[in-house]
């Protein structure tokens, strides 16, 4: 998700549960609009762009005195956003809630949370991040054999120091109880997880980002269960990208910090957390109610279409209003803030030829991850989290929504009344043909991806004697509405997903440009995390107000921006690494 936001990396999160802080923020405190009063103004920023990195830019900003106006062409939060399915509400009632993906806040995140726990939020004294709960569990749904359900152990404390050898048991014991594997195969696997763990920074920058994880994990000469897992499931549900084209430098990447996460160490929370309601209920809308304190302003419903160049600077964004008039709006700086697919269109050949990484973020890959939402007049026998169902062919996780919303009574709160429960679901693959229909995702029309999913569903969680989802508790469903025009030839999706296949790492651009006042925020910016997510989405935004700081020469504090946290005891293998790959040798522990 991510999908992650996003929110889809419950392969991994999971696992690394089964085997086993807070960042800092800005310096000083915000003013309030009406604290500032006759204040001299502060130059203006035109955010362009109202998802995370956009909010994350206009809140570092107004903290820090600028003038800051947030031009969205659809709605805040972008696909971290929640909103009602349309006719749904009866009785005085919300509408049924939906959404583009359930949200999964890990604690491998530390930028994130920080602007949450900055966020306030009614009777929380950490603001929305007191909003955050953690599943106690975790289920891989196996189809036609027992599923595996699992606990997410968090010890609340700071274990002692680990040795290559405790982190080689954790693994190994991971992989012999979650997945059966012959032990060879488990054995292998182990040790290529070792031999990543223990590359440096160079090889994997310059080796392991050019190799597919189905290539280093040998995955073509092992059994079908081993793809299943540990090659197609992992990209699948990490990256949303083909095991035969995934980075490894992407995916082992969040394996380990997943794993050091369960285990205890750099974890700004558990391996595993979601919102205690709908998610502009508990973080959006007291985020955009906060920022309009700090002063800045929202034009909701306003398209960019071109990011103006001329002199050697930005002159203006041409948008397009609410009522389809077009207009050149102007500010001192621009922070473009859209997804990476929609950001490229509005980017002009001057601009381009201005700063060449423009251009490169064209071989930058998306793709479809998208969620549907099942509402249930029944609770659902499920465990208390996350369901990855490993044999999907549409590789679907999903979440039972309200057992994780205490303060919600959901039929007195939502719907018509009859509605207890909203099963959450993600699809990650949607071009392998289905169950049901023998069609891709794509192919079918949106009655028959509802039912394909439930099928699916059925298929993993009904195969072994008990019957967790039942026909006739099926309300209604909800599909993403960014997905259009499928069952046709020409299918759209508003939302996708950056995708991370081998090489795209060196395509992606810095948050500075050399345009003097435009700075690029979004999950395809270059981040430490290298996924997209919404942590790598706040990052990068809080990297682009850095940066547009340092051009102005601004006294203000720069915001901070955690990376993923390296093991200290790992450090001094990945250095004797670094020397073996300067002299042309493999890792040490490389069999091949």
């Amino acid at each position: 998700m991510h999908r992650s936001g996003t929110t889809r990396r419950i392969f991994v999160a999971g696992a690394a549960a089964v085997a086993g802080a807070v960042g800092a923020g800005a310096a000083t405190a915000p003013a309030t609009a009406a604290e500032r009063g006759a204040a001299a103004p502060g130059p203006s920023v035109a955010v362009l762009g109202g998802g995370v990195a956009g909010l994350t830019a206009a809140h570092e900003l107004a903290e820090r005195g600028f003038r800051v106006t947030v031009y969205e062409r659809r709605a805040l939060g972008g696909k971290a956003r929640s909103f009602g399915v349309p006719g749904s509400a009866r009785g005085g009632r919300r509408p049924l809630p939906a959404e583009h993906g359930f949200r999964f806040i890990p604690g491998i995140y530390h930028n994130l949370p920080d602007t949450m726990r900055r966020i306030p939020f009614p009777g929380n004294t950490d603001g929305v991040f007191g909003n955050l709960v953690a599943p106690r569990e975790m289920m891989f749904a196996r189809t036609g054999r027992e599923d595996l359900r699992m606990p997410i152990p968090w010890p609340g404390h700071q274990p002692e120091r680990l040795t290559l050898d405790e982190i080689r048991r954790a693994l190994t014991a991971l992989l012999e109880t979650a997945t059966g594997l012959p032990p060879h195969e488990t054995a292998y696997f182990v040790n290529r997880a070792l031999v990543f763990l223990t590359s440096c920074d160079e090889r994997r920058d310059e080796v392991w980002e050019h190799t597919p994880w189905w290539e280093f994990t040998r995955a073509a000469r092992m059994s079908e269960n081993y793809q299943r897992l540990l090659a197609i499931g992992i990209t699948r549900n990490i990256v949303a990208t083909k095991a035969e084209e995934a980075s490894t430098r992407t995916v082992g990447r969040l394996g380990e910090a997943f794993v050091l996460n369960a285990l205890g160490r750099g974890a700004d929370g558990p391996p595993d957390r979601v919102l205690n309601a709908p998610t502009n209920e508990a973080w959006i809308d007291p985020w955009e109610a906060h920022l309009r304190t700090l002063g800045v302003e929202f034009r909701i419903g306003w398209t960019l279409r071109e990011v103006v160049y001329g002199d050697g600077r930005v002159t203006g964004a041409l948008v397009e209003d609410p009522t389809g008039a077009r207009t050149t709006v102007t500010a001192d700086h621009y922070v473009c803030a859209l997804p990476v697919e929609h950001a490229r269109r509005t980017w002009g050949p001057a601009l381009r030829a201005a700063d060449p990484q423009l251009a490169r973020c064209d071989r930058l890959r998306t793709d479809w991850m998208t969620g549907i939402q099942f509402y249930l007049t029944e609770r659902p026998p499920l465990v208390r989290g996350h369901v990855n169902c490993v044999d999907s062919p549409w590789s679907l996780t999903a979440i039972a929504q309200a057992g994780h919303w205490p303060e919600r009574d959901f039929p007195a709160d939502y719907g018509d009344g009859a509605v207890v429960d909203c099963l959450s679901v993600d699809i990650s693959e949607w071009d392998r043909p289905g169950i049901l229909y023998g069609k891709t995702a794509k192919q079918c029309t949106r009655e028959q991806v509802a039912r394909e999913v439930w099928a699916q569903l059925k298929a993993a969680l009904n195969d072994t004697g008990r019957t967790a989802l039942r026909d006739g508790a099926l309300h209604s469903w909800f599909l993403d509405p960014g997905v259009d025009g499928i069952g046709t030839p020409n299918p759209v999706n508003e939302d996708e997903l950056l995708i991370h296949p081998v090489g795209t790492l060196h395509d992606r651009p810095s948050a500075a440009t050399k345009v003097p006042n435009l700075f690029l925020a979004g999950d395809y910016v270059t981040v430490d995390i290298d996924l997209a997510t919404m942590e790598g989405a706040n990052a990068s935004a809080r990297q682009a107000v850095n940066a547009l700081l340092d051009r102005t020469g601004s006294p203000a504090p720069r915001c901070t921006v955690r990376p993923l946290f390296r093991a200290p005891e790992i450090e001094a293998l990945k250095r004797h690494d670094r020397t073996r790959y300067r002299l042309g040798l493999r890792n040490a522990l490389d069999v091949g």
